[in-house]
């Protein structure tokens, strides 16, 4: 029986490219275009592997990572990406990552990398730098989390996104299924948190983060 795989990309054609590249090898039972939908689509497939995007809309996939890490920690997930700075390497190990494969050489790489995590080992692109020997040699034991932490709460995470997506504050409301009061809460507490005290502060953070693209 042949392992599973859900991907998720916010560009179609890139959707279409990994999901010719998989099928002779995987069973592709589903694509999703935003972190939430990928949330929802990997509740309900439940599949072997997630192939999984850094920047996505709604929801990025280094958030998106971090919580199926909680809900579904069978899956493993392989993110595909063309942000290879070593602050988006370490923020998805963090949440949960088991490979990370540039977008650029996913053709050659992508499958290997999927045959490695399914063996219970991490695979990192060579193109990322001096960091792949750091985590490609991680006791398969050890949680890269311990390594490489996060300061801010999910809820922050979600608010600090969609203000730097350009949201208002009625749309993040609508969005969290949250009052604007409590919008209003978590927005302030960011900027505390992090020591800034505009909208552009916090949307530079968020891209420094892997959050939003540039």
């Amino acid at each position: 029986m042949r392992n599973t795989v859900l991907i998720a990309d916010d560009h179609t054609l890139m959707l279409d490219g990994l999901t010719r590249l998989l099928a002779p090898e995987y069973d592709v039972v589903g694509v999703a275009t935003n972190g939430r939908s990928l949330l929802e689509e990997a509740q309900r497939l439940r599949p072997d592997v997630i192939v999984v995007d850094v920047g996505m809309p709604e929801m990025n996939g280094i958030e998106a990572a971090r919580r199926l890490a909680k809900t579904l920690p069978s899956s493993r997930v392989v993110f595909v990406t063309q942000q290879l700075a070593p602050e988006y390497l370490r923020a998805a190990f963090a949440a949960g990552a088991r490979a990370y494969v540039a977008k650029q050489s996913a053709a050659s790489e992508l499958i290997e990398a999927i045959r490695i995590v399914l063996a219970g080992r991490y695979y990192v692109t060579p193109l990322a730098g001096s960091e792949p020997a750091r985590i490609a040699n991680l006791d398969p034991t050890q949680n890269p989390a311990e390594l490489f932490g996060s300061k801010l709460t999910p809820r922050q995470r979600e608010v600090l996104q969609l203000v730097a997506e350009g949201k208002s504050t009625k749309e993040i409301s609508a969005t969290l299924g949250v009052s604007t009061k409590t919008v209003e809460f978590h927005r302030n507490s960011l900027m505390d948190e992090l020591g800034v005290r505009t909208i552009a502060e916090l949307t530079r953070y968020a891209i420094s983060q892997g959050m939003v693209n540039a």
